[in-house]
């Protein structure tokens, strides 16, 4: 399919600026710079995945969904018009690729949408309580831990799981996981209170160390997931 327009004019550019707003390097990149569409998916790769990953709870899956929400964010830059953050775009196209990607894999099963208020609460988890003691190597247990929140965040109602990991993990306002999820901020409040309260009793005290390291998706991952995008692209774009 065709990622952009055709007839692009081919330019050396200079390194965009690191520092560069979302928007200027969203505009470069619907104009070919390879740098700038890089950089962008430096920044948000992580942000992406963990939303993906929130509605696929499958690592591989996630990944294809970050690629193919990549793709389509390409092809939509040139009419991003900056109304609401480029964050909060990007992680609706990603959602809506990953909602695609689940009721496909249903076969057309019911499957609970993101806009339910009421889902099915989970089973009964019966996970033993591995309450870390006096650890002699401390990475080592925050490791552990960070495993421990990821399996009980999959764990979540479907519901629920998209807007903890937007509201715990990424830190996104009540405003902005609304605005990414396409749901009325009261039921964002209402799901994020209810899925802390059950990972609570399970976590207990521990929740709130571990969970800023949830789901990582930095370094070799990040570049692969880039390298890929890029890959795809061919001779579209320009270093």
């Amino acid at each position: 399919m065709p990622f952009i327009q055709s007839g692009m004019k081919a330019a050396t550019r200079a390194l965009p600026d690191p520092k560069a707003p979302d928007i200027d390097l969203a505009r470069l990149s619907a104009g070919g710079d390879t740098g700038a569409f890089r950089l962008l998916m430096r920044r948000h790769n992580q942000k992406l995945f963990r939303t993906a990953r929130a509605i696929l709870r499958d690592d591989a899956e996630a990944e294809e969904a970050v690629q193919e929400a990549w793709l389509a964010a390409f092809n939509g830059f040139a009419e991003f018009r900056g109304d609401s953050q480029l964050s909060t775009w990007l992680v609706r196209i990603v959602a809506n690729e990953s909602l695609g990607r689940r009721r496909r894999a249903k076969r057309g099963a019911e499957v609970i949408p993101i806009s339910v208020d009421d889902p099915d609460m989970p089973t009964e988890d019966n996970t033993p309580d591995n309450t870390p003691g006096a650890a002699p190597d401390a990475q080592a247990m925050r490791s552990e831990m960070r495993h421990l929140i990821e399996s009980r965040i999959d764990k979540l109602p479907d519901a629920f799981r998209a807007v903890f990991v937007l509201r715990a993990v990424e830190e996104m306002s009540v405003e902005e996981t609304a605005a990414a999820l396409g749901i009325p901020e009261a039921t964002v409040r209402t799901r994020f209170f209810r899925a802390k309260g059950l990972l609570r009793e399970s976590l207990s005290r521990e929740i709130d160390v571990a969970v800023e390291g949830a789901f990582e998706f930095l370094g070799a991952r990040c570049d692969r997931i880039s390298d890929a995008v890029i890959a795809r692209l061919g001779g579209q774009t320009t270093s």
